[in-house]
């Protein structure tokens, strides 16, 4: 299915003016006709008062960056697009199946909140008063943040990952007529990619992980590759939304957290995984010290120590450079021996 513009039909304040003129006019001469008695004259304006107000049906107002799929007896005839006052066949319809279709995205968050029956009367009345208003589609950039979900990654580890797709429509005829509801059918491709992006990483960068496909492994990981993560997601919803007319401008993750299930058990992993790393980092500052030390007193010959008292003295410096708390040195006043 190919968009047809339909182009050149901005004259709807003319029709509007003509139609007033005309409905003066059949007024004036429907009581002139009875006056003078001349029945053709009467029945004539009488009819023009019954059906003077067809063509009013084929009025339609858009404003910036909505668009109006226009059927005529079931057959697509063209889009509206651009702001404007417009006039077409009055026998048109307009069509969009996803007009009532609520998502948690911009411009179309009803909150899950649900009014009282008046409130939701009088918003149905107001839309009916606007022509064709709930049949427009929205052109605009739209930020759709579908729900979070628990997804096992690579590793099997349960994580909760969140999602915003920045959308629009392109095609206004493949979005109506190729899906059935391009808004659902985004919404499903959205889950579906974001499934089989996050299985193929880990939640940390862990080894012998392959996130790229190339035999190798690598360090991406869903925390560490944000970005690169958000970029494979952004082009496989793409490859699947296009025949719908619909583009993706950017693709971001808002959410990344272990599942609740495991999150005190991981949050103990990292804890051992930074007392290890700062333990690495004390002992190696630790035996270069006491490297440091014994050259020191050897290049001075300050004191002359066998290997047995060598290797008391690295015992005792290795338990104060590493010890938790100060050192308590204990002071001896008698003889070296």
């Amino acid at each position: 299915m190919e968009e047809k513009i339909i182009t050149g039909h901005k004259n709807g304040m003319l029709v509007l003016l003509l139609e007033l003129v005309l409905y003066i006019a059949a007024v004036v001469f429907l009581i002139v006709g009875i006056n003078a008695g001349f029945l053709p004259l009467v029945v004539l304006c009488v009819i023009l008062l019954l059906l003077g107000w067809i063509p009013l049906c084929g009025l339609r107002v858009l404003k910036p960056q909505e668009a109006l799929v226009l059927t005529l007896f079931g057959k697509y005839i063209g889009t509206l697009k651009g702001e404007g006052f417009y006039w077409v066949n009055p026998f048109c319809s307009s069509f969009n199946p996803a007009a009532k279709t609520k998502l948690n995205q911009s411009g179309d968050v009803d909150g899950g909140h649900k009014g009282t029956d008046l409130l939701a009367a009088m918003q149905g009345a107001s839309a009916a008063v606007e022509v064709g208003g709930s049949k427009k589609i929205s052109l605009k950039i739209m930020t759709l943040n579908n729900a979070r979900q628990k997804i096992n990654d690579c590793l099997g580890n349960p994580v909760e990952i969140g999602i915003a797709v920045m959308w629009r429509v392109t095609d206004t005829a493949k979005a109506v007529f190729n899906v059935d509801n391009y808004k659902e059918y985004l919404s499903l491709q959205c889950d579906a990619a974001l499934r089989n992006i996050v299985r193929v990483y880990p939640y940390d960068v862990a080894p012998n992980v392959d996130t790229t496909g190339d035999g190798q492994a690598d360090e991406g990981s869903l925390r560490g590759s944000s970005e690169v993560v958000a970029a494979r997601i952004r082009d496989e919803i793409q490859a699947k939304v296009a025949d719908a007319g619909l583009e993706i401008i950017e693709a971001r993750i808002t959410y990344l957290a272990y599942a609740p299930e495991i999150a005190a058990v991981m949050l103990q992993r990292q804890q051992a995984s930074a007392i290890i790393d700062a333990r690495k980092m004390i002992v190696d500052g630790a035996v270069g010290m006491v490297e440091m030390a014994l050259d020191r007193l050897a290049e001075k010959g300050t004191v002359e120590l066998d290997e047995e008292r060598k290797a008391a003295m690295v015992s005792n410096l290795l338990v104060v450079l590493c010890g938790n708390h100060d050192a308590q040195p204990v002071v001896n006043s008698g003889s070296l021996y």
